[in-house]
């Protein structure tokens, strides 16, 4: 009777073990949607004793003094984007979109919600092509590339207190009796 060596079978029952712990390791992980709860923690939204328009023009102050372009503003709703460089060649965006509905007599919801965008600088070299009669065309890299911003990353801010410190100011440019009528909007700037 022959006795097969015990070395085949332990190597067999090693593989199966490292591809396992392999695969068993790693947990799949649930989409970024699953995490989103719809609690009622309010950090998007606010509510105020006014119209919609005079919380929509609040907004709009509140952006245009943080130093915010506004792209889009109307009595229901305000968009706005604000540029940031960090480093040379790290480009940053803030994109800002509020939208005021009417909430009960006299009861203005004002909900916002901030989308930052991250752009990294892509440089693609520039090359000439020059034609040489008998040897055909030939390729020169010159000494210039053009440059461009290349999205890298997108995400919704989820900070409470950046929202906290948007309503407070919307607050502040809201006026303080009932009744009482915004100032008229600001002039635009002298060419």
């Amino acid at each position: 009777m022959s006795r097969s060596s015990p070395l085949p079978w332990a190597a067999l029952i090693a593989c199966a073990l490292l591809s396992a712990c392999g695969t068993a390791g790693k947990p799949k992980s649930a989409p970024l949607f699953m995490e989103e709860s719809f609690d009622s923690d309010n950090i998007y939204s606010r509510n105020y004793a006014t119209t919609p328009a005079r919380a929509c023009e609040a907004a709009r102050r509140a952006l245009l003094g943080q130093g915010y372009v506004v792209t889009r503003a109307t009595g229901e709703s305000v968009e706005a984007t604000k540029n940031f460089q960090p480093e040379p060649e790290d480009h940053q965006q803030l994109d800002l979109r509020v939208s005021c509905v009417e909430h009960g007599a006299d009861q203005a919801l004002v909900f916002v919600s901030a989308v930052q965008d991250r752009y990294a600088l892509k440089k693609n070299p520039t090359s000439a092509s020059v034609g040489v009669g008998v040897l055909g065309s030939v390729s020169l890299p010159i000494g210039s590339s053009d440059d461009s911003l290349v999205r890298v990353a997108s995400k919704t801010v989820r900070d409470a207190g950046f929202y906290k410190r948007f309503f407070d100011r919307v607050g502040y440019y809201l006026p303080s009796q009932a009744g009482a009528e915004p100032p008229p909007p600001e002039p635009p700037p002298a060419p």
